[in-house]
């Protein structure tokens, strides 16, 4: 039975005339065939582009390819979104190119600096007095030079007082009188030198052994210094001495110990004992002068005769600290010398 064409690939057919009993083969296969192709456009219109290229992109015959690569298409952006990301980059350099930006990122970066340099400079005045550090390392090479020969010899001074001006003592580099901080850190330090070296010409000598040395001489100066202002508050002495006074007069006596040391390792054990005794000696002197216009009465301090129960209590913790000098640099150094 004839039909008619089914699309306009055979709109020829379809006005044909109709035809002979002997032709109605070929007109049922051009018929197939133009359902076929037909049938075919259809879904060629119908599948996306990826679905079509990708099929052709990886052949089905390839027996290596076990997974289908999908990493090519990752940056390829969908339908409509071929301007997004181009927007979204060209909008974002903008802010961050504009002037007016910048200068309120860089104002409000700055404000933040400058509050949190202030938090921290107020908490570190609480426990660490910087502008007071600043007071006891004001010194020079002269005010060095005549506190190093105070410390080993002090016999000859006279005027032991502090001189003050708008009532706060003078720089140290002006007063030899006044406590420092500088020599006794560099004593410190020396002193370690001085003994690594000592037990380095002993073949005692390790990191170790240095490490112990150092956290020794530490220890018992912060027990010294605890042990003082303990002492000083269960006298009750109204002095003007602060922590770092007691500091600054438990540290001189490395002056005394890196002596010692120096002296024992030119001339022997002899001329250790001979230097560590005018050391302590010298530290002893030193201890009892300073601190007596510190600890004792003003009575005491003027050279009047000290009486009363509490002027007997503080002449004996101004001697107690002095000679307890002697003991640690004794205790410090021994063993550095053979």
């Amino acid at each position: 039975m004839w039909r008619p064409a089914a699309g306009p690939e055979c709109a020829g057919a379809a006005f044909a005339p109709p035809p002979t009993p002997g032709g109605w083969g070929r007109i049922e296969r051009e018929w197939r065939l133009c359902e076929a192709m037909e049938y075919n456009g259809f879904r060629q219109r119908k599948l996306p582009a990826k679905m079509r290229t990708r099929g052709q992109m990886h052949p089905v015959g390839d027996p290596s390819r076990l997974f289908e690569d999908t990493s090519g298409n990752m940056d390829v952006p969908g339908p409509g979104c071929e301007h997004t990301g181009a927007g979204f980059g060209l909008s974002r350099q903008g802010i961050l190119s504009d002037p007016m930006v910048s200068n309120l990122a860089m104002a409000y970066g700055s404000s933040l600096a400058s509050q949190g340099k202030s938090i921290v400079g107020q908490n570190i005045d609480r426990f660490i007095p910087v502008s007071k550090l600043k007071y006891y390392f004001a010194v020079d090479t002269i005010y060095v030079g005549k506190k190093l020969g105070l410390l080993i010899f002090p016999y000859m001074h006279q005027n032991w007082e502090v001189r003050y001006q708008q009532d706060s003592p003078v720089a140290p580099r002006v007063e030899v009188n006044a406590p420092d901080l500088y020599i006794p850190a560099m004593a410190f330090i020396t002193y370690l030198l001085v003994a690594g070296f000592a037990l380095g010409t002993q073949n005692r000598f390790s990191p170790e052994v240095l490490g112990m040395q150092a956290s020794s001489a530490l220890i018992w100066l912060i027990i010294e210094v605890l042990a003082i202002l303990l002492s000083l508050y269960l006298v009750t002495v109204n002095t003007d001495l602060t922590t770092i006074d007691l500091i600054a007069f438990a540290g001189y006596k490395y002056v005394g110990m890196i002596t010692g040391v120096v002296a024992g390792l030119i001339f022997g054990r002899t001329g250790y004992y001979i230097a560590l005794g005018w050391c302590c000696i010298s530290i002893v002197v030193f201890m009892i002068r300073t601190l007596r216009l510190k600890i004792l009465s003003e009575a005491a301090a003027e050279g009047v005769l000290v009486r009363g129960a509490r002027n007997q209590l503080r002449m004996y913790l101004t001697m107690a600290i002095a000679a307890v000098q002697p003991i640690f640099m004794y205790w410090l150094t021994f063993h550095l010398v053979r």
